[in-house]
């Protein structure tokens, strides 16, 4: 029953499908509870739950450069991460965490979940700490996912706003990768815990062709009936020149082999982009 579901970061992308999904879930955010504070997070009303999902993060990856967002990225991505698990530990839930490609340096044509982690920024390191943390809770599922597209703002909905304003932007072509779609997330979460193959992480993406993001914005344009031209531009050339940017993994495909395995069928990001689209 989703009423034994409770999910942080209810605000964001995710938490928002994730509440669309299960609205008997509880559920809180920054407001009602700071995962960051150990001890609110101890004394919190955790009676009747027994799977927490943790959507909420620190992803201001050029922001965690800084003093100030370097610190946010740790507090969130990781210490408050450790008092989850500890609060998931005591009362015998299992937690779902939500991770990322960041995690690797992008050297690798396709990630596995078994490949030794090697981030590049604080986001990544951050990210990282939290994932070796949930790691060691009794009962756990880390996803691991890229290019994450929801509600709000994101990629898609950036890329479509300047197409409709007769705007052909330059878009950053030497990355590649799947998107992610948060109604893909959601279903992988679901299948999870119905159908509870073993713990550990797994690899979700949507499925389909890895492209760049200059790919990806023509696919837009052409979904949407626009014929705006885009020029394509090199990660190193796109931020030259500019503060306090995060270096960024080129290749961030990763394997669905796993999550697959377990029955798991996964969509194509072209056919949820034009759903997405459409909406």
């Amino acid at each position: 029953m989703s009423s034994n579901i409770f999910i942080v970061g209810a605000n964001g992308q995710l938490g928002t499908a994730l509440r669309q999904k299960y609205p008997e879930a509880r559920y809180a955010d920054t407001a009602e509870l700071d995962i960051t504070d150990k001890q609110a997070v101890g004394n919190f009303d955790w009676s009747g739950i027994d799977t927490l999902i943790n959507s909420a993060a620190y992803t201001n990856v050029d922001g965690a450069e800084t003093l100030e967002g370097r610190r946010l990225a740790w507090a969130v991505n990781a210490d408050a991460v450790a008092n989850l698990v500890a609060v998931a530990a005591q009362h015998n839930m299992t937690i779902v965490h939500i991770s990322t490609d960041y995690v690797f340096d992008g050297t690798e044509n396709i990630h596995n979940e078994d490949e030794a982690f090697s981030p590049l920024s604080v986001y990544g390191a951050s990210k990282s700490a939290g994932d070796l943390v949930v790691s060691l809770a009794p009962k756990f599922y880390i996803l691991r996912t890229s290019w994450v597209i929801g509600e709000g703002k994101n990629f898609v909905r950036t890329m479509l706003e300047l197409g409709k304003k007769g705007i052909n932007p330059t878009v950053v072509s030497d990355q590649i990768g799947r998107l992610t779609f948060t109604s893909e997330l959601v279903r992988a979460i679901n299948h999870l815990l119905s159908s509870n193959p073993n713990y550990g992480t797994y690899n979700v993406t949507n499925s389909g062709v890895s492209t760049s993001w200059a790919e990806i914005t023509r696919e837009i344009y052409k979904l949407s009936g626009l014929d705006n031209t885009v020029t394509d531009i090199s990660t190193a050339d796109y931020f030259k020149n500019k503060e306090n940017v995060a270096p960024r993994p080129l290749k961030s495909t990763l394997s669905l082999d796993k999550i697959q395995s377990t029955g798991f069928e996964s969509k194509n990001w072209t056919e949820d982009l034009t759903e997405y689209l459409q909406k």
